[in-house]
């Protein structure tokens, strides 16, 4: 019992310092997107995130390996481009989910910019995307996407909290619809952006092709 309490405590510090050097990563690329720094510093501040990315390649997993981190049927994934709090990529957004609803805040940075002050129209599909897959496995029917149809309404705000929203409306076997929207905090009711999304459960046949390496047990 003492060896597995010691194990979920460095797996529990290990998800911290992760979540910690995400927290840099993500200050790193807001800075680094607004910053109208002189051509000289841009060079040495290159030059120092040179050094301090060596140690951390000398280490690293290959694509069929999840991280050490991760919990895959717990739903933890520390480097999702979405939610992964050790993604340099995620805003990251805070999802709640249950009985196929799922509700997620957020704020995008200067990072997402598409249109000038406003975020780029692939990053809105893929924050639906992931709302729809919360909301499709707490369902108890989880999926992979198959079709997203999004329907761009008014631009997003950049600098501004958003409300994300996802509900499953159809269960057929195993096809699972649900739909989505993207608002602000401020006014929830006005969706700037829609998206319907259809998810299929995988055969076991299909889940061991796709992700048979990832699924074996560690070697001890």
């Amino acid at each position: 019992m003492t060896d597995r309490l010691q194990s979920v405590d460095r797996l529990l510090a290990r998800r911290e310092a992760i979540a910690d050097l995400g927290d840099a990563l993500r200050e790193l690329i807001e800075h680094a997107t607004a910053t109208e720094a002189s051509t000289d510093d841009l060079l040495f501040a290159a030059d120092l995130l040179r050094q301090a990315s060596a140690p951390l390649g000398e280490r690293s997993r290959g694509r069929s390996e999840l991280s050490t981190a991760d919990d895959l049927l717990g739903g933890v994934r520390m480097y999702n481009p979405v939610i992964g709090k050790g993604s340099a990529l995620a805003p990251p957004v805070q999802i709640e989910s249950a009985d196929g609803v799922a509700v997620g805040t957020c704020t995008l940075g200067l990072a997402y910019e598409g249109p000038p002050m406003y975020a780029h129209g692939g990053v809105s599909a893929m924050l639906l995307d992931q709302m729809l897959g919360h909301a499709v496995t707490s369902s108890g029917n989880p999926g992979m996407t198959v079709r997203l149809d999004t329907s761009y309404k008014s631009p997003v705000p950049l600098k501004t909290a958003l409300r994300l929203t996802a509900q499953v409306t159809q269960v057929e076997g195993r096809r699972v619809t649900a739909v989505g929207t993207i608002a602000t905090a401020e006014n929830p009711d006005e969706a700037l952006v829609t998206a319907t999304g259809l998810f299929v459960a995988l055969r076991a046949e299909q889940a061991r092709r796709l992700f048979g390496p990832v699924m074996r047990p560690r070697a001890s």
